[in-house]
């Protein structure tokens, strides 16, 4: 009786700090959501010398803050841009600043709505993480966690909001980018990656002027003046120079191009003394373009005013490369046999800041101009193309870079080789269930393959993983449902995924039993300390079972209130949870305010003399998973006719008081420990075993010997 008191004083405790816990009355538990912050005065904060902070705008939205006349810099919000859900299933708000070469100077949380943050983590650590990306670049690739390496910048993470923080990243990282693209700070990421071709110098062949344009080694840039006048139709240059309507088909421009520092065309053009003078002279990444023409002068005469040739120019992907009189040599013949007559012959140096790539497709643009008035004109442009001969030059292969990996894709990826080994010890379990009835004829090896088993769900699962599943995984995953499901929200925790994965598994096939009896690191944690102290003979203490089975009561009931918060609100739901000591526990590793601390001890020391009684009245998890009960498929927890009425030593036997007084086995209530199968197969524990044994004995003993007499 003075067991069974004390034990009751313990309860009485426990629902005392339940009560003032979930009353509120922690000082370490304020309950509250983060309010979001103004913008403007962090921007102001800064940028001190800013003079003028325009209003957000633009595509993406951003602000543009001056100091006088001059931009200094630009500030912006990752949910305009980037609005990615994070562990609450919101997205975390964040102001970003960068400077106009693209250097991050701020980033500060404006909003969130973390439950892991509101209840156990400081929002300082959260801002502590924020600035780090002070002094980062746009153009950097940047990871949570891990060593540089791989081109990446790491920043270090939050324990136990890993998630949060990553999703904050991508936030930052990807908003930062579009803005930094948008402003012209970063050109856009090709998908494809086609290095420079380099021409090929020991290629000659020679070949004459029809057999290089029939080839398209030259190419040649054909006008009428019919296509002319159509070029102005609807502007006011409609009617100005007009060709009268028999000349319409006459030629206005014969334009002949190539690039001539590939051998086989500038020798054979312009001859080798010419071609190897034109050449000396160009450095690496530079390259040489023939233009020859008839009819209208592609010179014009801007290059005699100001050295610039405004009538042609060379296009090449987003390059545009125009020409002066430094970069231009006039040519007086041609070496070339079989060659027309021009009225106008050039070589223009290309420079090597244009990037020109000879392997790839380029164009050479004419522009025609008419004169509207004294000082005004009209332009029209007219493009040929020109593609480079595979026999000219070397092109190295594309590169096709990796695709970049979503968040959730760089998570799995991250995690790839945990999961694997939790994919291993599922695997292990599932040996053990489906060969149980083979294994219990060995208690020795199965009770030391269970503690095992446990130790490693301690150590792995919970510490090093933080694997510890939660009422609130279930709230959320609920609210998910009524409203827009997603299941990167679920993926972005491959462990905590799997885990619910082998968790639906084994309750459809076997009740929540398997995973609240090998699986929770809590659990399993409670039952190794218990076992310590049985080791050394720790008296246990354990309450009557009619006292037993209406404290079942106290955990369902402690669901049904925080089912009702989170219908309210999920994150002032994740607060109340935390009668649930596993936060503390695993995720934090008991780095928080003593009151939490205090109790996930008293949690875990109670064990010392009676076992796991979290999991037998508190745990809001462990009621979530019994509901669904009903559902499993298979029994294999083997009884007899004589279990209960009138043997009751498994019931006696049994730790967790699964058992009831008539023998049946409450699967909402049994862990799974596989005790009363280990009784059930034991010849010299088992009595109704024992009985037939007897049996046997007197029966072999009362067998008459046969005497056989010759």
């Amino acid at each position: 009786m003075k067991a069974i008191s004390l034990f009751n004083i313990a309860i009485l405790r426990v629902i005392l700090f339940i009560s003032l816990f979930v009353g509120g009355i922690s000082p370490a538990s304020a309950l509250f959501v983060s309010p979001p912050k103004d913008p403007m005065p962090l921007i102001k904060e800064t940028f001190p010398n800013a003079t003028n902070i325009d209003d957000k705008q633009g595509d993406p939205p951003v602000w543009r803050i001056y100091n006088d006349q001059d931009i200094i810099g630009y500030a912006f919000e990752t949910n305009d841009i980037a609005k990615i859900p994070a562990y609450s299933g919101e997205p975390v708000n964040m102001l970003v600043a960068i400077d106009p070469q693209g250097n991050y100077l701020t980033t500060k949380v404006l909003e969130h709505h973390e439950p892991i943050i509101l209840a156990g983590i400081p929002e300082q650590k959260l801002w502590r993480f924020a600035d780090q990306y002070t002094g980062l670049s746009v153009k950097d690739r940047i990871k949570v966690g891990g060593n540089r390496n791989e081109g990446y910048v790491a920043v270090d993470g939050l324990s136990g909001a890993t998630v949060t923080v990553m999703v904050m990243n991508v936030a930052v990282t990807k908003a930062a980018t579009k803005v930094a693209q948008a402003l012209g700070i970063v050109k856009k990421q090709q998908s494809i990656i086609q290095p420079p071709s380099t021409i090929l110098q020991d290629q000659f062949e020679k070949a004459d002027w029809l057999q290089l344009t029939g080839d398209g080694s030259i190419r040649k840039l054909y006008l009428t003046n019919e296509k002319i006048d159509e070029a102005f139709v609807g502007t006011d240059a409609e009617h100005i120079d007009n060709a009268p309507a028999d000349e319409k088909q006459d030629m206005f421009a014969e334009i002949y191009f190539a690039l001539a520092d590939v051998p086989t065309i500038g020798r054979n053009l312009f001859g080798d003394a010419d071609y190897e003078w034109l050449t000396s002279a160009l450095k690496p990444g530079e390259h040489l373009v023939a233009v020859l023409g008839n009819g209208y002068s592609f010179k014009g005469s801007g290059y005699v005013r100001g050295g610039i040739f405004d009538r042609i120019q060379i296009h090449q992907g987003e390059n545009e490369v125009s020409f002066r009189d430094l970069d231009h040599n006039r040519i007086t013949d041609l070496y070339i046999n079989g060659a027309p007559s021009f009225k106008e012959m050039s070589v223009f140096r290309v420079q090597a800041h244009h990037e020109l790539d000879p392997g790839a497709s380029w164009q050479l643009e004419l522009l025609v101009r008419r004169q509207t008035g004294p000082v005004d004109s009209l332009f029209t442009s007219f493009k040929g193309s020109y593609d480079m001969l595979e026999k000219y030059v070397d092109t190295p292969p594309a590169i096709v870079p990796e695709p970049e990996l979503s968040l959730t894709q760089q998570v799995w990826k991250e995690r790839q080789v945990e999961v694997v080994i939790l994919l291993i010890l599922l695997a292990v379990l599932l040996m053990i269930l489906f060969f149980q009835d083979i294994l219990v004829r060995h208690p020795t090896f199965v009770h030391n393959l269970r503690h095992g088993f446990l130790a490693v769900t301690v150590v792995f699962i919970g510490w090093a993983w933080s694997g510890q599943l939660s009422v609130v995984n279930v709230f959320t995953f609920l609210h998910s449902l009524m409203s827009d499901f997603s299941w990167d929200l679920f993926l972005l925790d491959p462990i905590i995924f799997t885990l619910w994965c082998a968790a639906a598994v084994t309750i459809l096939l076997w009740g929540r039993a398997v995973y609240c009896g090998w699986l929770c690191p809590f659990g399993a944690l409670q039952e190794l300390v218990n076992q310590f102290a049985r080791h050394f003979k720790i008296p246990q203490f354990e309450l009557p079972y009619a006292v037993h089975e209406r404290l079942w009561a106290i955990k369902y009931l402690i669901l049904l209130v925080l089912f009702g918060i989170s219908l309210d609100s999920l994150a002032l739901a994740e607060q109340f949870a935390e009668i649930e000591p596993f936060k503390t526990t695993f995720l934090l590793k008991f780095d928080r305010e003593w009151p939490f601390i205090a109790w996930a001890v008293f949690l875990i020391l109670i064990n010392l003399i009676n076992r796991k009684p979290f999991c037998r009245y508190l745990c809001p998890l462990g009621a979530a998973l019994s509901v669904t009960n009903n559902m499993r498929l298979f029994s294999w927890l083997k009884r007899r006719p004589d279990c209960g009425t009138p043997c009751k030593t498994c019931a006696k036997e049994c730790e967790i008081q699964a058992i009831q007084p008539d023998g049946v086995i409450n699967m909402r209530e049994c862990h799974y420990c596989l005790d009363c199968q280990i009784t059930y197969y034991n010849d010299e524990k088992c009595p109704p075993l024992k009985k037939l044994a007897r049996k046997k004995r007197r029966g072999s003993e009362l067998d008459i010997p046969v005497v056989v007499t010759e």
